[in-house]
């Protein structure tokens, strides 16, 4: 099943240009969004704690700032950007007492509607506008007069514009210079958390420690363990990016194809997709919601615990050491 690709060609700007939007956080998602609709000509507000490093951050960026429920008073369009774990205590103290004009609601993750930590009243627009990459990634395209793509979706529609409006939006931040795709709220946020969990964060991080650990444990030095591991994956990634897989395959030397295609399918066997698959369950039952949000409310120990037993892997000292080495002298 394959999706429509939509690029500025067939995106139109103006509809959000007649809005006015708050932007509710200013983290790197949040700040990125502020300044790429206010240089495509929207008028931009901003939610957060005046006096707080993220509102002196957007004061100092020139915007107005004002307390999350003043600021949703004030526009038309209410873009929520803040971490999941907290959208649903600010939408219920601080938001919804000032959403009485009926703005239209904005995620730029579908993780608080998928999961109902927000339910919003039936006559509120719901839209998402989910740029797929980092704050900074997002700005830093958006001022080179590209893009990264962007997944765009409507939840509630009872007044018949919500597409318009959410595609708009995604054409002000430059993602139709990407390409942005239609997808649900539950789409997005069930493909987003897998690809974190298994794949672009949990398994690539788990995949470079056992291969430094297993080239450690059998006596090699650290130092090439970590190259051959870590230190090229960036390498390799980046080819991927620039030319797919089978690009990849070409630029690399026959020794190394041949070892890719018998080697790696017997490290990352059936049993690999099959606890990919468990994984995948848990995101689309609501389990690792549920047990996300209860590490938050509990304090969050666990994650504590476990960064701190992350951080403490020999592959940080000497990845620290080699990249200082490593860094281009001027």
């Amino acid at each position: 099943m394959s999706r429509r690709i939509l690029t500025d060609r067939e995106l139109d700007p103006a509809p959000i240009r007649g809005q006015r939007v708050a932007i509710i956080g200013y983290g790197n998602q949040g700040a990125a969004h502020a300044q790429n609709l206010r240089d495509s000509g929207v008028q931009v507000l901003v939610g957060a704690r005046p006096g707080s490093p993220s509102g002196e951050a957007a004061t100092q960026a020139g915007f107005e700032v004002l307390p999350a429920g003043p600021a949703a008073a004030a526009a038309q369009v209410v873009m929520i950007l803040v971490p999941d774990e907290r959208q649903g205590e600010l939408y219920q103290k601080e938001l919804l007492p000032h959403l009485g004009h009926h703005p239209v609601l904005a995620f730029g993750h579908g993780f608080a509607i998928r999961f109902g930590t927000i339910t919003p009243r039936p006559e509120l627009p719901v839209i998402l506008v989910a740029p797929v990459g980092p704050g900074r990634l997002l700005r830093q395209r958006y001022t080179e007069n590209n893009g990264i793509p962007c997944v765009v979706g409507v939840h509630q529609d009872p007044r018949g514009n919500a597409r318009t409006l959410a595609l708009s939006y995604a054409a002000a931040l430059g993602s139709g210079k990407a390409g942005v795709v239609e997808a649900s709220f539950a789409e997005e946020t069930e493909t987003d958390l897998f690809g974190e969990q298994t794949v672009i964060c949990g398994g690539v991080t788990a995949l470079i420690k056992a291969g430094f650990e297993t080239l450690v444990e059998a006596g090699y030095p650290e130092e090439l363990a970590y190259f051959e591991c870590a230190h090229q994956m960036k390498l390799l990634v980046d080819l991927i990016h620039e030319r797919g897989i089978a690009g990849m395959r070409e630029a690399i030397s026959n020794t190394a194809k041949y070892g890719d295609l018998t080697r790696g399918p017997r490290v990352i066997d059936a049993g690999v997709k099959a606890r990919m698959k468990e994984a995948l369950a848990e995101v689309q039952s609501g389990a690792f919601a549920k047990e996300w949000i209860a590490e938050y409310q509990a304090g969050a120990p666990q994650l504590a615990a476990k960064m701190k037993e992350a951080q403490a892997h020999p592959i940080e000292p000497i990845g620290a050491r080699l990249r200082g080495l490593l860094k281009p002298t001027s």
